[in-house]
């Protein structure tokens, strides 16, 4: 006769601790299968995945709760500006050893966030690394037939519009690497906490989602870099652009910090991890879009248009001066 408890893997024991409270569509199985079923309901099922590596994407003291939001946030911005609503994840771990206290915190968060986004786990795998953790999220959502908003479609004419503020994970990753924004900014702690938070736990725009696949001709997320992001989508849709540098929107910690010289245009237009929406609106449908980003209560902002042509988008100074950028985005390689 096999003793039960000789069935049970460290593994499986993990998944059925800290993970199967979250499966709760009754297409994952509890997480006892090797799979999971997801309905459709007649729509086209959008799948996105993105890794986040200790080191790379987070710090190795970062909070887990932190962590955990953020390796499912960044996909559900991907989601978000392809006008798909969440509809599941799978989730994959690497870790150097099996840690209580920062499992319990991470897995808890991960709930509160696929609970608050409407898209729960659907199953995933669990492995051991010497190397640094990593955590991998493969996020499917859903959108009508033929209604997924690509990176091509731009046209001349359209206007390119984002979401939030930009700039903010940028200053806020250099302030975790004590820069001189931490300088700057020690004696305003909200400020730090602010730009800190916004690198740490990003903020999808799915509320937005819909009105994206309305009235997007293109769009995609903003997570290397405004600039080169934005480079992308334009040689996508084989089509320039023209921005206007002073219409980006800034939070109040970053426009000081861009006006006393702490941080330059690059920073804030090639830093990276905003995870806001990126996208080419027509002209003829700006004013419905802004009213449903109003009433989403997403903040949207008009910066420049799409114009003929396959160079690299410019940005223009107050003077309509091209402002020479060094890089476009991060890279990792």
């Amino acid at each position: 006769m096999t003793d039960p408890k000789q069935t049970t893997s460290g593994e499986d024991s993990l998944i059925a601790r800290y993970f199967r409270p979250l499966a709760t569509a009754p297409g994952a199985f509890g997480l006892v299968d090797d799979a999971a079923i997801l309905q459709a309901g007649g729509g086209e099922i959008v799948v996105t995945t993105d890794a986040i590596v200790e080191g790379v994407h987070f710090f190795p003291d970062d909070p887990p709760d932190t962590i955990a939001r953020k390796a499912l946030r960044v996909n559900l911005s991907d989601l978000a500006a392809k006008g798909a609503s969440p509809a599941g994840f799978v989730l994959t771990l690497a870790l150097r050893t099996q840690d209580d206290d920062w499992l319990a915190p991470f897995a808890r968060a991960l709930g509160e966030d696929a609970g608050l986004f409407g898209c729960p786990l659907l199953g995933g795998d669990t492995v051991s690394t010497p190397g640094p953790v990593m955590i991998s999220v493969t996020a499917f959502g859903r959108v009508a037939p033929g209604k997924m908003v690509r990176r091509s479609g731009a046209a001349p004419g359209d206007r390119i519009v984002v979401t939030g503020t930009i700039g903010d994970a940028a200053l806020g990753l250099e302030i975790l690497k004590g820069g001189a924004v931490a300088t700057a900014l020690a004696r305003d702690a909200a400020a730090s906490q602010m730009l800190v938070g916004r690198y740490r736990v990003p903020q999808p725009r799915n509320a937005l989602a819909q009105a994206v696949g309305d009235h997007a001709s293109a769009a995609m997320d903003v997570s290397d870099g405004l600039a080169g992001d934005l480079a992308k989508l334009c040689a996508a849709s084989q089509v320039s652009a023209v921005i206007d540098a002073q219409s980006i929107p800034l939070s109040a910690p970053a426009a000081v910090l861009l006006a006393e010289g702490t941080a330059g245009i690059e920073a804030i237009v090639s830093g990276g991890d905003d995870y806001e929406i990126l996208c080419a609106i027509p002209e003829a449908g700006f004013t419905a879009f802004a009213q449903a980003a109003r009433l989403a209560g997403v903040a949207v902002t008009s910066i420049g248009s799409v114009i003929s042509g396959t160079s690299v988008p410019r940005f223009l100074d107050t003077k309509g001066s091209q402002i020479a950028l060094k890089r476009l985005s991060y890279s990792h390689f």
